[in-house]
């Protein structure tokens, strides 16, 4: 399972990706599967292995000019595939490797040819992204893709759809505990996502100015996980976070709106803190600017019962069922609107929901499935004999 090199798993506060691997390979392990994890070094998910290049993750390094990230990710995909050799040279060959390492994991399997173990690439990201690699990229009948939403796998090149076996959507663990009453939760909304453009932050803020609700930001600036991590990088003359395309943004566009009352910046949350803050917020506000792939944190949000206030775009429709565990809004006077209505959603049936549908069972269910599929496919095809080495003759010797 290669979770890649950006962030411990679990992770500590953001790590969408990072809290699927831990989920998935918790129930896998649990199903009597052996996970051997690539990851990083502070990485403390149990698993029957470890394979690590990077002591801790590299997720702040992303913000960075190319040239001194693009080795990054090749660094982690190389020892990968020394754990791959080492394995086969041992006589112990993995059955199948699950990577989630974006472009680099299925291009690096890939080339491998036909000595590359059966692989299955989870795609967690807006497939508009690298496009000009998944419109090309053929993976020998070894390499084949999974998609988290319909949507996303919609927006894929058609090289890339005729390789994707098929969907799972994401997962999380479902808590036994009933959730908060309505009654009973905090006055305040919150966003748990990283704090940039593309995720609508500034929308949210000024929808919940303009709905008199308080409004809680959970999740990383550029990579930096709270204020005082922002402010220090930003005072030290060396540090490039100053160039941070989402840090110009955030002081731009976000910061000016903060007064730490109706709107406050609580950094990045994780464990029981974030788990509590999920079980007592009104709702979870969504107001992205893109076609969300995925979305991991509506199913924490529906998990802990708590509504889910989302922009229409990506998967999120089909995640939140509008005016039952949530509401759908276009624009700002749309989140508004919705916010006054929290009252109707039921947290019960918000956990109901992600029980049916987004429980770690379920999600391992079907990429047990897809593996099946996968070795169904990369198996060899039996050749006919040649040479008058036929079934006649094989019979006959064995008379």
């Amino acid at each position: 399972m290669d979770a890649g090199p950006w962030l411990p798993v679990p992770p500590v506060g953001y790590g969408g990706l990072e809290n699927v691997v831990a989920t998935l390979t918790t129930e896998l392990r649990g199903r009597g599967h052996q996970v051997v994890l690539a990851t990083v070094g502070e990485s403390e998910l149990p698993a029957d292995g470890r394979v690590t290049r990077f002591p801790t993750g590299q997720f702040t390094q992303l913000a960075a000019p190319y040239p001194e990230v693009t080795g990054i990710a090749h660094a982690h995909a190389s020892a990968v595939l020394a754990e791959i050799h080492r394995h086969a040279a041992a006589g112990i060959p993995f059955d199948l490797v699950h990577t989630h390492l974006e472009v680099v994991g299925p291009a690096l399997l890939a080339a491998l040819g036909p000595a590359a173990p059966p692989v299955l690439h989870t795609l967690h990201w807006d497939l508009r992204r690298n496009a000009d690699f998944y419109a090309c990229f053929d993976g020998g009948g070894r390499v084949f893709f999974a998609g988290v939403s319909d949507s996303q796998v919609a927006r894929g090149p058609e090289v890339l759809r005729r390789q994707t076996l098929g969907v799972v959507p994401l997962s999380v663990p479902v808590p036994d505990d009933p959730p908060v009453p309505r009654g009973e939760r905090s006055d305040a909304v919150l966003v748990l996502s990283r704090i940039c453009e593309a995720k609508g932050t500034d929308v949210a803020v000024r929808a919940c100015r303009a709905a008199g609700v308080p409004l809680v930001l959970a999740g990383p600036v550029g990579g930096l996980p709270d204020r005082a991590a922002l402010d220090a990088a930003l005072a030290d003359p060396a540090s490039p976070v100053a160039g941070y395309p989402d840090v110009r943004w955030f002081l731009e566009h976000v910061a000016p709106l903060l007064d730490d009352e109706h709107a406050r910046w609580i950094g990045s949350v994780s464990g029981a803190a974030k788990t509590e803050l999920l079980r007592w917020s009104r709702a979870v506000l969504f107001p992205v600017r893109w076609p969300e792939p995925g979305g991991t944190a509506v199913c924490e949000a529906l998990a802990a019962g708590t509504p889910v206030v989302a922009s229409p775009l990506g998967c999120l429709p089909s995640l939140v069922a509008d005016g039952r565990t949530g509401f759908l809004a276009e624009d700002e006077d749309g989140f508004a609107d919705a916010l006054r209505r929290l009252d109707e959603i039921d947290p019960e049936e918000c956990v109901a929901e992600a029980r049916r549908r987004f429980a770690p069972a379920v999600m391992a269910d079907g990429y047990e499935a897809l593996y099946a599929e996968v070795l169904r496919r990369a198996a060899p095809v039996p050749q006919p004999r040649t040479g008058g080495i036929g079934v006649g003759a094989r019979r006959t010797a064995a008379r």
